[in-house]
């Protein structure tokens, strides 16, 4: 007899169960993207236990025909794609149609949908098999409630984490539903209490405030670009606010939240020197195309896409990042703000009187959304008796606890390089590392060895630019060994690396030597970039002489620069000041260390008490 058999309906199910429900955060994100493809503009979630107990999600969206309940749970089953062409130019978060298939299939689910027009339908459907459907309310939306997760596969059950763990992962789900669809109103409740909401009002900074925090999205930069193929929008950080791991890159493509190491490359790229080293901005970028430029259908989470014009996509993204951070002064101040813990009040005692305490909260932080951000930028039209932008900027403005000052302005775009970094006055040095300097606007510290090695940097960067076609010959030729197959790459480029000035000559068995080399490598580091050219080479790469130039140029210029420890006279102070003003990026040395930090009067009279 044959081996081969057909796996039973709820057999197949469940395996297909495991590629789309992974933990409790999955079940949350598939009835979400239902949602926002329903055309929802109002989201709830209320979770017990983390969800293993129960996740449902209430919408206003355009519910589900009586007649398609029942086929809503077949495999495969969607409204959303037709035929290939479509599957092609997909316009919805969901298309595959194993959403409630799966996740009914490995739980206790109860639907309750309308279409608003006739009265809905309520099913009941456990471990796959429909329990009972009948009519229910006439209420436009969905209601879908998850319980007992896993409670058909143990096995699978046993191999989830915490209650905050798993908690952990529904809140990051549910973020990037919020910063992906900042139009929609999210609210999410675990055990009764309110843990998360978003306002809905299509303003992404207030997203990301609700998200991260004020602080954080008060140094937010706007980004704004847009090509015939690609329109870009979003906030990046100011370089002084970082974070260890890239898990705050947010990328969004047509509403839907990716991961893209290309992306992720280009927004590097064009923070290029403002980051220290191991260190990552917070960004939230939304990209818009046509749907025919992008393949969504690449793994079974969808996150991973595919473009069809990635280059062009990744220099657009690059250049709007880079244009953004040369449009500011970017000098952070060398005081931190004091947090200030959120007092909540109990809610634990009569429910008309929590209610109307809630209701008050909500009234509360939707008000505190509209201030503390740029005019115009932030603030749309006053519209159903909202303050104007104007009033409630300004209502921000005198409740921080730092005024603004007139000669203070916030992010404001420079034309002068110059006019980037004020003219600083200096008055003395610290353990002859650190300048000292003051002008109306308070004191600064400036970072001697970084602001030289900035302004050094810039120099040997266009110098490199631009070098001049010498050689340099050698007394005693430098020899190199490789192995048989990179011997065979290196014969294949040969002609790559003489149009770069290096030319190999074979020397015995696999092995070459080197009689001179481009001028401009710098002293004692010319083996060390012979080898990094091959090794372009050899693992497939073109031979990125512009990045070669560029490490060189930040070689040369720490290596050069005044050293801590190094004490200056006035003039030199004087001097040193005066040329890191003429430079293009005079905020960071070229390692993305910050080179200039600033203490406003303001703060150093608060440091003293002279202000409470």
């Amino acid at each position: 007899m044959g081996k081969i058999v057909q796996l039973p309906d709820d057999l197949s199910n469940k395996i297909a169960a495991g590629e789309v429900v992974e933990r409790p955060a999955s079940v949350v994100k598939e009835l979400l993207e239902n949602s926002v493809d329903a055309n929802s503009q109002w989201i709830k979630i209320e979770l017990l236990e983390a969800g293993l107990r129960s996740i449902k999600v209430i919408d206003d969206g355009d519910g589900i025909e009586p007649e398609d309940c029942e086929k809503a749970f077949f495999r495969h089953a969607t409204s959303k794609i037709i035929d290939e062409f479509d599957l092609f130019r997909v316009k919805t978060l969901g298309f595959r149609g194993e959403a409630l298939a799966s996740i009914s299939s490995v739980s206790q689910l109860t639907l309750r949908t309308s279409t608003g027009d006739q009265t809905g339908t309520e099913m009941i459907v456990h471990g796959g098999e429909i329990l009972s459907q009948q009519k229910h309310t006439k209420r436009k939306g969905t209601e879908i409630i998850v319980e007992n997760l896993f409670y058909n596969t143990p096995a699978r059950l046993k191999y989830l984490k915490t209650i905050h763990t798993e908690l952990g992962h529904i809140t990051e789900t549910i973020n990037k539903m919020a910063l992906s669809h900042p139009d929609i109103r999210f609210e999410c409740y675990h055990n009764g209490k309110r843990m998360f909401f978003t306002p809905g009002n299509g303003n992404l900074l207030q997203v990301i405030q609700q998200i991260y925090g004020k602080k954080i999205a008060q140094n937010m930069m706007k980004i704004e670009n847009d090509s015939l193929d690609y329109k870009i929008t979003g906030y990046i950080a100011k370089p002084e606010t970082t974070r260890s791991n890239r898990t705050f890159i947010s990328l969004i493509v047509n509403g839907r939240f990716i991961k893209n190491p290309v992306i992720n490359k280009a927004i590097l790229d064009g923070y290029h020197t403002f980051l220290p080293i191991g260190r990552y901005p917070i960004v939230v970028l939304q990209m818009e195309m046509d749907p025919y430029l992008v393949d969504v259908n690449v793994h079974p989470a969808k996150t991973e896409v595919r473009f069809s014009k990635e280059k062009e996509l990744f220099d657009i993204v690059k250049q709007s990042v880079y244009d953004v951070l040369h449009q500011q002064t970017l000098i952070p101040s060398g005081v931190k703000k004091e947090k200030t813990k959120s007092t909540q009040t109990s809610l634990s005692f009569d429910p008309l009187k929590r209610d109307r305490i809630e209701e008050e909260r909500e009234r509360n932080e939707l008000k505190d959304f509209n201030h503390g951000f740029q005019v115009n930028e932030v603030f749309g039209e006053p519209n159903d008796g909202q303050e104007s932008a104007n009033e409630t900027a300004m209502d921000f403005l005198q409740s921080t606890d730092e005024p603004v000052q007139e000669h203070e302005p916030i992010e404001v775009e420079h034309s002068d390089d110059r006019e980037r970094v004020p003219v600083m006055y200096p008055i003395g040095q610290l353990h002859g590392t650190y300048i000292l300097a003051q002008n109306e606007k308070g004191l600064y510290m400036i970072d001697q060895h970084a602001a030289q090695e900035r302004i050094k940097y810039e120099y040997f960067k266009k110098k490199l630019g631009h070098p001049v076609n010498e050689v340099q010959e050698l007394s005693v030729p430098l020899s190199f060994e490789f192995t048989s197959q990179e011997a065979i790459v290196i014969d294949e480029n040969k002609d790559s690396l003489e149009k770069v000035g290096l030319f190999l000559e074979p020397f015995g068995d696999y092995s070459y030597i080197v009689r001179s080399y481009p001028s401009w490598f710098p002293t004692g580091e010319e083996e060390q970039i012979i080898r990094d050219m091959v090794e372009e080479l050899i693992d497939g790469r073109a031979i990125d002489v512009e990045k070669i130039r560029e490490e060189a140029a930040i070689l040369m210029s720490c290596k050069r620069s005044i050293k801590a420890n190094h004490y200056l006279n006035h003039q030199e102070m004087e001097y040193l000041l005066n040329e890191l003003r003429t430079c293009r990026d005079p905020f960071t040395c070229p390692h993305g260390r910050p080179i200039v930090i600033h203490f406003s009067e303001y703060e150093l009279q608060r440091m003293f008490k002279r202000i409470m």
